[in-house]
């Protein structure tokens, strides 16, 4: 089995078996995901030397989907996330820390033009040749952020106490990148 120590090159994400995902409480009672269907990235890894790799991603915010056409139209809205004014969404890495088969990627999340710095825990779940001849790698990790701390602060008070929408997102990430010859 390929350890994370071995990996080198420019990988490509393959969006086709891939997923970025988000989970939040709704209500106080119960958990709405959610997930963005258009995105690209690309990683250069360094596996002997963790310091020289880098991971650039780029989510178009429009693409949210929640399985629910007005829930959607209303977090593309001004109240969130302002597709209009600001379409993407970007990580960009600033430091790669490897323990095991776990990477930790801090960079810079953005989200409606505020910028704070992330680390996200990386589990590598290995390496493998598909049919068709592609060297692939996968990894899954998630991390929570605070919504507020981005300048998406819509909510409404509920009568039982709380708010409709909880101020933690859970960011997931499931991820098939693609070797570059």
């Amino acid at each position: 089995m390929t350890q994370l120590t071995e990996l080198q090159g420019t990988y490509t994400l393959d969006p086709a078996h891939s997923e970025v995902g988000f989970v939040t409480r709704h209500a106080m009672v119960t958990k709405v995901r959610g997930r963005f269907n258009d995105y690209s990235g690309t990683a250069t890894i360094d596996g002997a030397n963790p310091s020289n790799s880098s991971l650039e991603v780029t989510v178009q915010a429009a693409s949210l989907d929640t399985n629910n056409a007005d829930r959607d139209t209303h977090v593309r809205s001004a109240d969130f996330f302002d597709v209009e004014q600001y379409p993407t969404i970007t990580f960009r890495s600033t430091d790669f820390a490897v323990s095991s088969d776990t990477v930790d990627v801090t960079g810079d999340l953005t989200i409606k033009d505020v910028t704070k710095s992330v680390t996200i825990p990386f589990d590598f779940n290995g390496a493998a040749t598909d049919p068709f001849g592609n060297e692939r790698i996968g990894f899954e990790g998630k991390v929570d952020v605070s919504r507020a701390d981005y300048g998406l602060t819509w909510n409404a008070a509920l009568e039982t106490g709380g708010f409709l929408v909880a101020d933690k997102v859970t960011l997931e990430f499931e991820v098939s990148a693609v070797k570059q010859a």
